[in-house]
């Protein structure tokens, strides 16, 4: 059987295939067997593809009646013990925000994909855009933590989707996958034959949540030891389980009890913290020497890695860093590799969200922006001519 797709068919060496593609591709690797989502540009590829690869493999794919139901369903598959998904875009993420912040209260895992295009309200349906930042991370109300993969290629989408399942289990929380809609309807050739190897060698084996063993009636289902991690009820195992919305003690049943909340909910809003080494992914291009530093995601980072050619080409010293983890934000590797940089730039398509929490980690840096929300890409040229206007004013101010 083919690993990649649950099909009979042999393993290609090589693929032609979408971002979205991709991202079916990788939840079946990843051990994905349910999935609920209502069609929405552009993330309706993933529904597509699904709505064949689940069948062969015994998965369910189930087309629900709006973005509401679908997370809902998703979360329920879930505390049944299964990996499950939901994919859309915008309008249909805001839907689900509620339901979100009940998967990351009652710590139950589940990967979104939130495919970006223009906004707000309906917004630009066929367009591309990151206006969805920090709604990832700020999206639902209350305190609570999240984790958001930002992947940038059809590659990456294919293992960042697996990683986004690894940590979901791993962590007992909601994963969601950014991307916008150019890399996610981007068509590129793949490498796919060696990712078992791949995935063992980055020690991204595929995991399994940590389920409760032990005396049934010591269980609780929110007590936990050193990892943070509670470990869940697997359904049929006897276990008593209580779960529910509301603030909750170690048993599970509601609180309002001041010590128990604090105690509780501060565990859930710390527990990645020993864990950053796990979560925390990024890349850095051309930081040794940089004295401009752009931190860009998606296609604006595609964009930038174009602009360092050219910009290198006329004398100025461009590096990238790209946050892969969005959520929480690798700010311990920002800070060393903007420390040796001029200046900083941030191109994105928004009026502007991840250039504040940059200029918030880097407090002192001068921190400059591109923003672009018009749907039109930002352009590897324009790019290069700002980070050399920078690169310029800075060299200029050092002079004086």
């Amino acid at each position: 059987m083919n690993a990649l797709d649950g099909s009979l068919a042999p393993k290609p060496a090589l693929r032609l295939i979408s971002g979205n593609h991709a991202c079916a591709l990788g939840a079946v690797a990843a051990g994905c067997r349910f999935f609920a989502g209502y069609p929405i540009t552009p993330s309706s590829e993933i529904a597509e593809r699904l709505s064949r690869l689940l069948p062969e493999v015994d998965g369910v794919f189930v087309q629900m009646e709006d973005e509401i139901a679908s997370i809902a369903a998703v979360i329920g598959a879930s505390m049944g013990g299964v990996k499950a998904l939901t994919a859309t875009s915008g309008p249909g993420f805001s839907l689900k925000q509620e339901n979100i912040g009940y998967a990351a209260g009652a710590e139950i895992p589940c990967v979104i994909v939130n495919v970006m295009r223009g906004g707000p309200s309906t917004g630009m349906p066929t367009r591309p855009a990151q206006g969805d930042i920090m709604q990832a991370r700020w999206g639902s109300h209350g305190d609570y933590p999240i984790v958001v993969l930002a992947p940038a290629s059809v590659r990456e989408i294919y293992d960042e989707t697996i990683r986004a399942f690894d940590l979901a289990e791993t962590l007992r929380t909601a994963v969601v996958v950014l991307y916008d809609q150019v890399i996610a309807q981007l068509t590129e050739t793949v490498d796919l034959s060696d990712t078992d190897g791949r995935v063992r060698a980055q020690g991204l084996a595929r995991v399994e949540r940590k389920w409760a063993s032990g005396p049934r009636e010591a269980y609780q289902p929110y007590a936990t030891d050193a990892d943070g991690i509670p470990a869940m009820s697997r359904p049929g195992a006897g276990y008593r389980v209580h779960t529910t919305g509301l603030n909750h003690a170690e048993n599970g049943f509601p609180t309002q009890n001041p010590e128990a909340v604090t105690r509780n909910l501060g565990r859930l809003l710390t527990k990645f913290d020993r864990h950053r080494d796990t979560i925390d992914s990024w890349q850095a291009l051309g930081c040794d020497d940089a004295e401009v530093l752009i931190v860009a995601i998606g296609i604006s980072a595609r964009a930038a890695t174009r602009a360092i050619d050219i910009a290198r080409a006329r004398g100025v010293r461009l590096g990238l860093f790209r946050p892969i983890t969005l959520w929480p934000f690798p700010e311990k590797a920002l800070r060393e590799v903007a420390a040796r940089a001029r200046a900083v730039l941030v191109p994105e398509m928004n009026a502007g969200q991840l250039s504040l929490e940059v200029e918030r980690i880097l407090d002192g840096k001068r921190v400059d922006a591109i923003h672009r929300f018009n749907g039109e890409p930002i352009a590897p040229a324009e790019i290069a001519e700002r980070a050399e206007s920078l690169a310029k004013a800075a060299r200029g101010k050092e002079k004086t």
